[in-house]
């Protein structure tokens, strides 16, 4: 039987939401990885370094007994946002600022109206050696869906990253070629985390046969031909500027399956797996583990694991959906389906 033993990964952008569902999904993760960049879109949002404490706080407490998973917190950014609050949360051990553009994706109704406004904020982030996270996405109705990440390149992130040039920036849930190319042929404090499904899937998965709710995230599904730049990005010259972020964003089965369904996928019981299947694809199962276990904590100036997890070449069921509390489920990534891997226990 093929295995394949791994440094521990890092799962660098992963939704946890609180209450219940963090109680029951936080598991997953554990499981599999030994530090998460946790994003900060909760209801209300994340946006002062007491919120982030208090949010560490509950995770801690969620974890099961032993489990040696560490949260890394990030900040919400506003348009209130300072230099000051920058300071504070260097101080206190958060380790990057999120960028949403106000109405991108989910819970981003307090996001950011005008980031040139904030080009001081951004300049003190460079200053402090934190992380300035972006989620790259316009918000133009004019623009077409699937051009808002390209649009956003050109409008938004080349135009900032000229002003502040030493900002250590994840172009985060990269979904394009344009994305893939911007990153391999900027400096070394440009990178991107990819998560499985852009490497697995493409919008025929999406819209074929009609709409499946539960392949709806945002940024969207693309091409297939983009799908492809990714997975030569993830395992090409430029490779040590991408990493793992799942994404993996937990929505009860209600919020999916309706008139106007949530944007999400949750992979994390799967993660691993997943983009083992991905990287086998290519035949790069050998670039897997820098992908998974090296370059996030390089990008982030954080030690590596030392401890490892081990892949099996056997098939796996994926379960219809898991609780989440109060009567929910969610609807994991291939559900009901088979996933190649199996992490060993």
């Amino acid at each position: 039987m093929q295995t394949l033993t791994l440094l521990r990964p890092d799962d660098m952008h992963l939704h946890l939401r609180d209450g219940d569902t963090l109680r029951h999904v936080l598991p997953h993760t554990a499981r599999q990885m030994g530090r998460a960049v946790i994003m900060p879109n909760l209801k209300p949002p994340v946006i002062s370094v007491a919120d982030a404490l208090a949010y560490r706080e509950r995770i801690l407490a969620a974890l099961p007994a032993g489990s040696r998973f560490q949260p890394l917190m990030t900040l919400y950014l506003t348009d209130h946002a300072t230099p000051a609050l920058v300071r504070e949360a260097k101080a206190a051990g958060i380790v990057a600022f999120k960028l949403y553009p106000a109405g991108a994706t989910t819970n981003s109704d307090s996001g950011v109206t005008d980031l040139f406004k904030l080009l001081p904020v951004l300049e003190e982030i460079a200053a402090q050696d934190m992380r300035f996270l972006v989620h790259g996405e316009v918000t133009d109705p004019a623009i077409d869906i699937f051009d808002r990440e390209a649009a956003f390149i050109e409008r938004i992130l080349l135009p900032v990253l000229d002003k502040v040039p030493c900002l250590k920036t994840v172009f985060e849930h990269i979904t394009t070629a344009e994305a893939a190319r911007l990153v391999c042929q900027s400096g070394d404090n440009i990178a991107a985390s990819v998560t499985p499904q852009h490497l697995l899937l493409n919008r025929n998965d999406l819209l074929v046969g009609g709409v499946h709710p539960h392949h709806y995230c945002l940024p969207v599904l693309k091409r297939e031909s983009h799908r492809q730049a990714l997975l030569e990005a993830v395992s090409g010259a430029q490779a040590h500027k991408f990493f793992l972020g799942t994404d993996s964003a937990p929505h009860p089965q209600h919020a999916k399956e309706n008139a106007c369904g949530c944007a999400g996928m949750f992979s994390a019981a799967t993660a691993i797996e997943l983009y083992a299947e991905a990287f086998e694809q290519i035949g790069a199962l050998d670039k897997l583990e820098a992908f998974a276990s090296k370059n996030g904590a390089r990008f982030y100036g954080l030690p590596e694991n030392t401890d490892t997890i081990t892949l099996v070449k056997q098939a796996q069921t994926v379960p219809n959906s898991f609780p989440i509390g109060n009567g929910g489920n969610l609807v994991p990534m291939r559900a009901g389906g088979s996933v190649a891997w199996t992490m060993q226990s």
